[in-house]
């Protein structure tokens, strides 16, 4: 890979390269200073590209400054491509924020409004993020389930038109697609059921990289066949999660005294390494930095 690292990048020179290459760029969702260092390292171990995703609770909580000087020193540290990513952010207002502060990746969130009220909101993004290098992904179509503050009743569900997709690209000049084909945020009742023939049609017709949400919990092999048919970013979230705080609760319950969080986090960061090495082999990134 190419691209200039030392500094967080943007997504676009990462997609290019992983559509050459058939395979996804992993998009971990960290928290704090603890999921950042594990995503990173282990990232830097394998060889991959990586990118660090915070919803709006996240860089809210840990601070868009102090998350944007932590990526910059661990993209100094180590020669791998990092870009830190904006994930379901719902303004304008919210977006450029960040972006002043130094983020180079973003994900505007209009799904849930009307077709054209989506085009116009990206459409204000995408025309500010272009005049500081900053590479944009939208979502057309509605996926279920829980994240963060994000909560998308059943009913609400709508999946990804390959025609209303072609159009909305070309209107919005966005640099991915995020696509609704049978994915949910959080956990899954029963199996998944993934549209692959949805995935392949809008895949025939569009150029840009698409974006699988709600990956975690689903089968890696069901993954990997989205990877076939033209993904080119898999967003992971609650697969790092429940590993992490499992491992911290079971420490706790080993040494109910215990006051120090630079032991009982640990657990923590060895549960979520082994989540993350899986997950970068099942995008097939490792060793493409």
């Amino acid at each position: 890979m190419t691209t200039k690292t030392g500094t967080i990048v943007n997504t676009v020179e990462m997609f290019q390269e992983a559509q050459k290459g058939k395979y996804a760029i992993p998009a971990f969702n960290v928290h704090n200073l603890e999921t950042i260092q594990v995503v990173i390292e282990t990232a830097a171990e394998l060889s991959s590209p990586v990118i660090l995703a915070g919803t709006p609770g996240t860089i809210s909580y840990a601070g868009g400054d102090y998350l944007v000087s932590i990526v910059e020193t661990a993209a100094k540290k180590y020669n791998i491509p990092i870009s830190l990513h904006l994930d379901h952010f719902e303004t304008f207002d919210e977006i450029k924020k960040y972006i002043d502060m130094g983020v180079k990746s973003c994900m505007i969130d209009a799904s849930h409004h009307p077709f054209e009220e989506n085009i116009q909101v990206v459409k204000e993004v995408v025309d500010y993020a272009r005049k500081y290098g900053v590479s944009v992904e939208a979502e057309l179509g509605r996926l279920g389930g829980v994240e963060d503050d994000l909560v998308v009743d059943e009913k609400d569900e709508k999946f990804t038109s390959p025609l209303q997709a072609l159009e909305f690209i070309e209107r919005t000049n966005i640099d991915s697609l995020a696509v609704a084909i049978g994915t949910a945020h959080g956990l899954y009742v029963g199996e998944p059921k993934i549209d692959f023939e949805r995935l392949e049609e809008i895949h025939n017709i569009v150029d840009i990289p698409l974006v699988l949400h709600g990956a975690s919990d689903v089968p890696n092999e069901y993954v990997k066949r989205t990877i076939e048919l033209g993904i080119c970013k898999v967003n992971i979230a609650t697969d790092l999660k429940i590993p992490f705080s499992n491992a911290v609760k079971e420490y706790f319950r080993q040494n109910p005294d215990a006051n120090d969080p630079r032991k009982y986090m640990t657990p923590g960061k060895i549960a979520m390494k082994e989540v993350v090495v899986e997950k970068i082999h099942m995008c097939g990134s490792n060793g493409k930095a």
